[in-house]
């Protein structure tokens, strides 16, 4: 990161393991997911999430501005909550159909949220599930900004080599 005063692998602290970025985008309580919109304008949404296949899984409104720039402009870019030790990610959003996948996503969202959701709510034709699995990823912690930034790179569908 030229001009950040980051230190470069031989000086700085070492880099992040990708466990250290696998437990944060495990752990975290929301996602922020940035979108595209069809003038070019970014857009900035919160939501919940589990990571689970080796990519990020959240739901929405099939209506909404962020399922709509997805829709016509796949390629996104997804946060932690934490700005102290963040992860992002980016990579193409998929919309999932298959019913037995939605299920296994919202038993798991229903875990970690402590919610009952039916399944019915995420296969309603309203409502969207989408998987992002990353490109690459970006990890850093604040306490050692200049020594742990981290860059992570994924050959397509290979995520879990980097495990």
């Amino acid at each position: 990161m030229p001009g950040y005063g980051v230190l470069d692998a031989e000086h700085g602290t070492g880099l992040l393991p990708w466990s250290w970025a696998l437990t944060r985008l495990e752990r975290s309580h929301d996602y922020w997911v940035a979108t595209v919109g069809p003038d070019g304008n970014p857009h900035v949404m919160p939501v919940w999430g589990i990571w689970r296949d080796d990519a990020l899984w959240f739901s929405c409104s099939r209506g909404s501005r962020k399922a709509r720039n997805l829709a016509a402009h796949p390629r996104c870019a997804i946060t932690t909550d934490n700005a102290y030790e963040p992860v992002v990610i980016q990579g193409d959003a998929e919309f999932v159909d298959d019913v037995a996948a939605i299920g296994t996503f919202v038993a798991q969202t229903n875990q970690k949220y402590r919610t009952a959701y039916p399944i019915e709510f995420f296969t309603s034709a309203s409502n969207a599930c989408v998987r992002v699995a990353p490109s690459w990823a970006f990890g850093l912690t604040e306490s050692d900004f200049t020594g742990s930034p981290t860059r992570w790179t994924f050959p397509p569908a290979a995520a879990d080599s980097f495990a």
